[in-house]
């Protein structure tokens, strides 16, 4: 029985490195050319060994490790870490928490290690962007261990006091922590490796860890037999000469040229035989690899492959593909129920599509956050009918589309100016840019809300403001509370209605409304100054008792709930129970 290597991922905030990280242990650049600059599809990157021992040099001290080596996965962030399934359960066996030291743990780092507990994942916490500490000085690919000695007493002090800002911080999250140096017992404790993956200083110090940790707590875990492969798919690509390929992460037993396979689908599995195993080269990526990939006749768990096969056109990024030599229907069947979307949907709620089905769990996880229900979850382009079904959706804070990485198919475009669209290759973008809109459309609705509800508003008529008397009669007066509009009828403190609002004058402008605190000119049809109104007395708008029941149970201010109590203590002398 052999050892795999173990599936490591990388998670963390938004630009805290993760990325960068990766980079500087395979020397790419995969980093400087994603949307955004944040990872938005699963990467996977080899490290053998060999390269683990060279890059740790003089800190081995001698040590040899059975472990193969190290299979990382590079994530869209804590989202993919959910999608990425093995057998129910998280595909990691590893995970490297990326935290920048000197911002310390933001809110995707706590949702990071919320979902880390959940699934009881072992991490290690990689401190980046100790170079940015001022004072800090070091060679590139230094070990942090040997770089720290070489600081002054005031830059350790600075690194220590940034490193317990996290032990303090984590401790509320109920996990003990200490610079990994300085811990004798790793199952007591969650290490913390400083470092600069911008200068490559610590990276060899964090790699070592992960070996260890590997070799010491998970050996039981990581036995692998010559079994049925099993992987999941990352992404589905077309490639000149092969056609459609899947690249597939390799989670146990083997994969062989010429074995049938079952792939999931956005409809039934599909069932193939494999023409072509693509590996890339130790230390090279997936995604976007340097060198041109190696034929194999088989590979073995722990990998990251390309696969050529017939029929792969509706292949699923984030589905489960499982060799089928035997047994083909009940592979079927698994495939078949592990393929499904399972997101939990609404009567109302907005619509989402996504390129690929982690990428719409990702959309859909997010979404959930932040209380957003979801009507219809579903992956593919923006068609016609889903903006048609959008149209229709009752509340208009929900009449939107969602998308990841999609476009409008042509056939929609027309129709796409009946409902708003968000699209974006960034996840957290489109929530952002979902959620401001709503704010936005939220302010807008209490605007329009408001002006068919008579107002609450209280004013003073200003004595020395008294520019006509009668037909109509034209005062300055005072806004006291809430607002006062054109067309309103004007109530006295003894509950008698007069006159109503022709105008109103601020300054050289006429305007709609007056607020509180603004003094504006008047025009008042239906009453004469010293008579039906005084000046120097207090005036209500009247309010119709069908709209105070409204306002009652909106959200107002204190001043303006105010004004509608005074109003409504006016109005019950006659009736006891008016706006209620």
């Amino acid at each position: 029985m052999n050892i795999r290597q173990p599936i490591v991922s990388v998670l963390g905030h938004v630009d805290h490195g993760k990325t960068t990280l990766l980079d500087r242990i395979r020397g790419t650049a995969v980093v400087k050319r994603e949307a955004g600059a944040i990872t938005q599809h699963i990467g996977a990157t080899e490290v053998p060994i060999d390269d683990i021992y060279r890059i740790c040099g003089p800190l081995m001290k001698g040590k040899k490790f059975r472990v193969p080596g190290l299979l990382f996965i590079d994530t869209p962030g804590h989202e993919a870490f959910t999608t990425l399934r093995a057998r129910g359960g998280a595909l990691a066996d590893l995970a490297v928490l990326v935290i920048d030291i000197n911002e310390g743990i933001m809110p995707q780092t706590v949702e990071s290690i919320n979902i880390l507990r959940r699934y009881k994942t072992p991490f290690v916490i990689a401190a980046n962007k100790i170079d940015r500490i001022s004072g800090w000085k070091s060679g590139e690919d230094e070990a942090f261990i040997i770089a720290y000695q070489k600081q002054k007493d005031r830059v350790k002090e600075a690194v220590d006091e940034k490193i317990y800002k996290i032990v303090e911080k984590l401790y509320e999250f109920g996990f003990s922590s200490e610079r990994y140096d300085r811990i004798s017992d790793f199952t007591q404790n969650i290490a913390i490796v400083p470092m600069s993956a911008k200068m490559g200083v610590g990276v060899a110090d964090l790699l070592l860890i992960l070996v260890g940790l590997a070799q010491r707590f998970l050996e039981q875990n990581l036995k692998t037999e010559d079994g049925p492969g099993e992987g999941t798919v990352l992404e589905v690509k077309e490639e000149r000469g092969l056609g459609k390929t899947i690249d597939v992460i390799v989670y146990s037993g083997t994969f062989r040229k010429g074995d049938t396979i079952v792939v999931g689908s956005s409809t039934e599995p599909i069932v193939t035989k494999i023409k072509a195993i693509l590996k890339p080269k130790p230390l090279d990526e997936m995604r976007d690899p340097r060198d041109r990939f190696l034929s194999v006749n088989e590979v073995h768990a722990a990998a990251g492959i390309k696969i050529a096969a017939p029929n792969l056109e509706s292949a699923l990024a984030g589905s489960p593909v499982i060799v089928a030599n035997q047994n083909v229907d009940e592979v079927i069947r698994r495939v078949r129920q592990e393929t499904n979307i399972n997101i939990k949907t609404s009567e109302e709620g907005v619509i989402i599509k996504a390129d690929a089905l982690g990428s719409l769990e990702a959309l859909a996880y997010e979404l959930e956050q932040e209380g957003i229900p979801i009507k219809k979850a579903d992956i593919g382009d923006i068609s016609k009918r889903d903006i048609v079904e959008a149209a229709t959706i009752q509340n208009p804070l929900y009449r939107v589309i969602l998308g990841f990485n999609v476009r409008v198919l042509p056939d929609a475009q027309q129709e796409s100016e009946k409902i708003n669209i968000f699209i974006d290759r960034v996840i957290y973008q489109i929530v952002e840019d979902y959620k401001k809109w709503q704010d936005d459309k939220k302010r807008e609705m209490e605007r329009e809300k408001r002006m068919e509800i008579t107002f609450p508003g209280k004013f003073r008529v200003l004595p020395e403001y008294i520019f006509r008397l009668s037909k109509p009669a034209i005062v300055g007066v005072r806004v006291l509370g809430g607002r006062i509009r054109i067309g309103q009828r004007i109530l006295r403190e003894d509950g008698r209605v007069v006159g109503r609002i022709k105008s109103i004058r601020n300054g050289e402008n006429n305007v709609t409304e007056a607020i509180m605190g603004e003094e504006v000119a008047v025009a008042i049809e239906g009453v004469t100054i010293g008579r039906q109104m005084k000046a120097d007395e207090i005036y209500y708008i009247d309010i119709p008792e069908e709209d105070a029941r409204k306002l009652f149970r909106m959200e107002l201010s204190y001043e303006d709930r105010e004004v509608l109590e005074e109003i409504a203590r006016i109005k019950r002398r006659e009736k006891s129970y008016w706006g209620l």
